[in-house]
């Protein structure tokens, strides 16, 4: 009887030992290689995030100085109104730039606006007001200090982008009866008139301008 019970023990050795810590080991190491990988990658996808969000930023434009509304010859009857507004701009930081090829530009001869190279805009602009949205306004580009003859506004550059509210062919305004759907038309930014410009470049964050006019309008206005 002893012998039989004997015969029917059962028990560990030690390479089922091993086998089984092998296992656990192994187990135990896929589970760290799989957590080690997903932190790896979501750390490169926020590196990714972080480093696109400071280039959208560095790439913005920024203005230089004050905002300034030329005075038309329309809107006899009430306080007059703005021709164009014209601020002085630069891009935000070095090795970044902005493309600023323009559809419209100013006939050197008589000053007349001309459309002279259409759907060639790179730059956005819209304006906004309680009357009207424009989401592709006309706008001219003049360079001024160092400048190395292209349409990239580059680090250190500067530019001074006009926005014309109304058409002009070098003498008179409008009519606003004959302008296109990027002008005002029968619409005017006459006085304490709140607005707001909208300059999106290709690369980098729009640039909101909102300014309101004086109660009086002299042939150009100083808006800071």
């Amino acid at each position: 009887m002893i012998k039989s019970i004997d015969n029917q023990q059962k028990g560990i050795t030690g390479l089922e030992t091993a086998v089984i810590l092998i296992a656990f080991v192994v187990v135990a190491a896929v589970f760290a290689y799989t957590v080690l990988s997903a932190g790896l990658f979501s750390t490169e996808k926020s590196q990714e995030a972080v480093y696109a969000g400071l280039k959208k930023a560095q790439g913005a434009i920024v203005l230089k100085g004050s905002v300034k509304g030329v005075r038309d010859t329309l809107n006899p009857g009430a306080n007059g109104s703005l021709g164009k507004l014209v601020m002085t701009a630069a891009v935000f930081s070095n090795n970044e730039q902005t493309d600023l090829t323009p559809a419209y530009t100013v006939d050197p001869d008589n000053g007349a606006l001309v459309n002279s190279n259409p759907g060639a805009n790179r730059l956005q602009i819209s304006f906004m007001d309680q009357n009207v949205t424009i989401q592709g306004c006309a706008w001219t580009v003049e360079w001024i200090g160092n400048h190395n003859g292209d349409n990239m506004l580059d680090y250190g550059e500067k530019v001074v982008i006009s926005v014309w509210l109304h058409a002009f062919d070098g003498a008179d305004w409008g009519p606003p009866a004959t302008e296109s759907s990027v002008f005002l038309g029968a619409n005017y930014v006459d006085t304490g008139h709140t607005f707001c410009l909208e300059l999106k470049p290709v690369n980098g964050a729009i640039l909101s301008v909102i300014r309101t006019t004086p109660d009086f309008l002299f042939n150009v206005v100083d808006m800071h």
